[in-house]
């Protein structure tokens, strides 16, 4: 463990027991809950089989290689805890984030519980922090991989949501995304929070649907409150994926004033040229802010998008700058990185 000048503090996580700890959880628990200073865990090569609960601010996870740092937990919802009441959504998660200027860097989240129609929901990454940072990360799951806190306000379908967050007040956070890879079939990217991905790759997997011409899937659905300015925005990213051909849809509204827009984007066959869905909610046609400029590629057409989306100038699009999306009033800034000493 060091600490430099700059009182950025370095612990060495390691599986093989050449660092500090060989449990991450073990090493994010020795953080102060008030901490108040950069905390660096760096993370070697390794594979973690952890569920991971993180609510002490300014903390770091920086992985030795994306693709061989991996924390990896296997709950979902339908799951059920010894009083028999099942995990639901908001339990299933792999890693969850509920502290403010978390950074993670150079690793993989995955849920491994396997497919929706067999367990439910199951989430690699809740995270639930202001100003939360993800660079070059990889996010597997299947249904419900991404969920960007807070909550909305009140359950559609319980009187409960369940999980970390349940009875916390809503507080709107800021979440950026850089060169990351999040992969899903049903809504893998939702929640309420002003999100940024910024070139990342977003993969949608094929579920296999039995029926011809079946939806296999969706990727956002936001539940953005109505009095946020800005939801999801996705910026030169690219939409990949083996699902069918026009089976999966670029979101639907988890609530109704959800604003998702596609800045640049590349989009591949497997995107329905209608591009949205409602959710068969009628009266979201008039609430949501669905919208693209410039999108290519086989899907990226406008000639048959939904006739209550919205193609964009290039003047406006130009208004969707990481300063003006996710400023606020404190004027941060997730393109200004820290780093420990050498």
């Amino acid at each position: 463990m060091k600490a430099g000048k700059d009182k950025l503090v370095s612990i060495v996580v390691a599986a093989d027991g050449s660092g500090d700890f060989t449990s991450i959880q073990a090493a994010v628990d020795t953080v102060p809950a008030t901490n108040k200073e950069r905390v660096i865990i760096y993370i070697r090569n390794g594979f973690y089989y952890e569920k991971l609960h993180i609510e002490k601010p300014m903390i770091s996870l920086i992985g030795e290689n994306v693709s061989e740092t991996i924390i990896s937990f296997d709950d979902h919802a339908t799951k059920a805890f010894p009083d028999g009441e099942p995990y639901h959504t908001f339990y299933s998660y792999t890693v969850f984030v509920g502290a403010d200027d978390f950074i993670g860097e150079n690793m993989t989240f995955i849920n491994t519980a396997g497919p929706g129609e067999k367990v439910g929901q199951a989430l690699a990454l809740y995270a639930d922090g202001d100003r939360a940072c993800f660079r070059s990360c990889r996010l597997i799951g299947h249904q419900d991989t991404l969920f960007t806190g807070p909550l909305p306000e009140v359950p559609i379908d319980r009187s409960f949501f369940g999980g970390p967050r349940e009875g916390a007040p809503r507080r709107q956070s800021r979440q950026y995304y850089e060169n990351c890879y999040i992969e899903g079939d049903i809504d893998f990217i939702f929640g309420s929070a002003t999100a940024l991905f910024n070139r990342c790759e977003i993969f949608a997997k094929n579920r296999g649907a039995a029926e011809p011409d079946a939806i296999n899937g969706w990727i956002a659905a936001a539940s953005t409150p109505e009095h946020a300015p800005h939801g999801y925005v996705f910026n030169e990213c690219r939409l990949t994926g083996d699902a069918p051909t026009g089976s999966v849809y670029l979101g639907r509204p988890w609530r109704n004033y959800a604003k998702t827009i596609f800045i640049r984007c590349w989009m591949g066959e497997h995107i329905a040229p209608a591009g949205w869905d409602d959710w068969n909610k009628l009266d979201a046609h008039h609430t949501v802010y669905y919208a693209e400029y410039a999108s290519t590629g086989p899907g990226g057409s406008s000639d048959n998008r939904i006739n209550w989306s919205r193609q964009l100038t290039g003047e406006q699009a130009d208004d969707y700058s990481v300063v003006h999306i996710l400023a606020g009033v404190d004027g941060w800034s997730p393109l200004q990185r820290e780093r420990p000493m050498e």
